[in-house]
């Protein structure tokens, strides 16, 4: 069983400090988590008059038709070679992402819940497949449960309450010991229905995820940790003072400088009270450059994750959130990534391998 808990700025895995002691060109990595963000691992579309925009067109003509376990099946395939890398965790969502990477309009239909805030069944399972995986691998998961777009699949207040203790209820009754929560996914954006789920009510729904999941004796902190994240450039708000991680996105920041300037003025809050400063979003690469902000966010002390997505033009090997999605390590863009997260950590045995990739 794999275990999540912080002290200070610091995250801890199974007891253990992550990658304690080891340095990356003089940068301490002690405490940090090295992400990418993989909102659609249980995607699915439930709007009849979408749905077949996910299908794909193979090499010899033929349409595979979209299928949800086929497409969880192959996330959880792709896992083991992330983590031999030295990944540290992943984020996912209840309600996904873009499955364009960004979407004026979001006809599809893309969420765990019920309009009453219970969870689905299909949707359920295929979620254990991906945190039993996950455990295996010692992989941390960031839960999302609300995405913009989405959230209003649920009826109204009273149903998103309902979904965020059907999501943590079914954590809890799952026993596992290796999620952090994530509220929503971009709580300031202005496509939110529900005015709970905003920055200045996040302490709300904080609140239920703690009252939700206390007493949990398996957890190492005796409930669960949670968290929400922000828009590109946005910092955190006084609502939000009472999370266990920030959550911050780098979308929009277009120099290292200006994430360790984040990461600095998010420190520099009177709110602030310590926790660990986490990226779980940013789109921009660099990956073969001395300096880019992913290493702008490491040497600030801070962990950061890879947003990846189809640009314009780009074959079906590209990106992490469009649909339909190559999970494997399938570009130059994605190879660049990993092979950094590698030469910054050395990999690490995966197990049931005993090898590196």
């Amino acid at each position: 069983m794999t275990r999540i808990s912080i002290e200070g700025e610091r995250f801890v895995v199974d007891g253990v400090v992550t990658h304690a002691g080891h340095r990356y060109r003089d940068m301490p990595l002690d405490g940090l988590v090295l992400n990418s963000r993989m909102v659609q691992a249980i995607f699915d579309d439930l709007n009849p008059d979408t749905r077949a925009r996910w299908d794909r067109v193979l090499p010899d003509g033929s349409v595979e038709r979209w299928d949800s376990a086929r497409n969880t099946d192959r996330f959880i395939a792709a896992m083991p070679e992330w983590a031999a890398c030295g990944l540290d965790a992943v984020t996912i969502n209840l309600q996904g992402g873009s499955p364009e990477g960004y979407s004026e309009t979001q006809p599809w239909h893309n969420s765990a819940f019920e309009a009453n805030g219970s969870l689905r069944a299909d949707y359920a399972a295929r979620l254990d497949r991906v945190l039993d995986a996950a455990d295996r691998l010692g992989l941390v998961v960031i839960l999302g449960l609300f995405y913009f777009g989405q959230d209003h699949r649920v009826t109204d207040e009273r149903a998103v309450i309902r979904a965020v203790e059907s999501a943590v209820d079914h954590v809890l009754a799952g026993g596992w010991s290796h999620v952090v929560i994530e509220v929503c996914n971009e709580a300031d954006c202005p496509e939110y229905t529900h005015e709970c789920l905003r920055p200045h009510r996040a302490n709300e729904m904080f609140d239920v995820v703690r009252t939700r999941s206390a007493g949990a004796a398996h957890l190492p902190a005796g409930r669960l940790l949670v968290g929400t994240s922000l828009l590109g450039g946005s910092l955190p708000v006084e609502g939000m003072s009472a999370s266990d991680v920030v959550l911050l996105h780098g979308n929009g920041i277009h120099t290292p400088d200006g994430i360790r300037s984040m990461v600095e003025r998010t420190r520099a809050q009177p709110f602030f009270r310590g926790q660990p400063i986490v990226f779980n979003e940013d789109d921009h690469f660099a990956f073969e450059n001395a300096d880019n902000n992913f290493l702008g966010a490491v040497s600030a002390r801070a962990s950061w994750g890879f947003f990846d997505y189809r640009l314009p033009d780009e074959g079906f090997e590209e990106g992490y959130q469009s649909m339909p999605c190559e999970w494997g390590i399938s570009s130059a863009r994605k190879r660049g990534f990993f092979d950094l997260v590698r030469e910054m950590t050395g990999g690490r045995e995966v197990a049931g391998s005993g090898a590196l990739v």
